[in-house]
């Protein structure tokens, strides 16, 4: 089980019908563990005391056209170690949800917007997610570059309180390898 601590974005381009993750912790290869997206589907990002089944399920309710607070309350129902989970989800039609458990280590939170979430746990404060969301909302270009330009702008802001170590971003494309 993956531990605390790690900030990430997940989002769509509905135009584009991308949807990704992009992550940053201090935990080495967070990508191994994190990122969650499938064309068509959605995306979604599992972390602070994750539980590994949580990401592909997340995908096949996805899959199925559940909606992202759906998927999250399923996820979440019956987990007995749901106080310490964190989730952000985006469904194919852009709804965005993000649940941060009460037990994640300070400072933890989210922001939801339309067809994105940033969400993070042991971080500098609350103005890591927000200049993240910010930055989203206030880019132009391609869904990646919008990603990583939200990353860098939670790095800035102070990003996770034990440094940086290790990031990754997936797209799920439709047609795409």
């Amino acid at each position: 089980m993956l531990g605390p601590a790690t900030f990430s974005i997940v989002a769509c381009d509905l135009q584009t019908g991308e949807f990704g993750v992009a992550v940053q912790s201090k935990f080495f290869a967070v990508g191994a563990a994190v990122p969650y997206a499938r064309a068509g589907a959605g995306a979604a990002a599992t972390q602070a005391w994750f539980d590994p089944a949580h990401g592909e399920r997340a995908l096949q309710f996805l899959q199925a056209g559940v909606s992202s607070d759906e998927v999250i309350g399923a996820l979440l129902d019956g987990d007995e170690g749901q106080a310490g989970r964190q989730l952000g989800v985006v469904d194919r039609q852009g709804r965005a949800a993000a649940y941060t458990g009460p037990k994640c280590q300070d400072w933890a939170g989210h922001v939801v917007g339309d067809g994105f979430c940033c969400q993070g746990n042991i971080l500098a404060g609350s103005q890591v997610v927000a200049a993240m969301a910010e930055h989203f909302c206030a880019g132009s270009g391609p869904l990646p570059e919008r990603m990583i330009g939200a990353l860098a702008a939670g790095q800035q802001a102070g990003g996770d309180r034990r440094g940086k170590q290790s990031a990754a971003i997936t797209v799920a494309r439709p047609n795409s390898g």
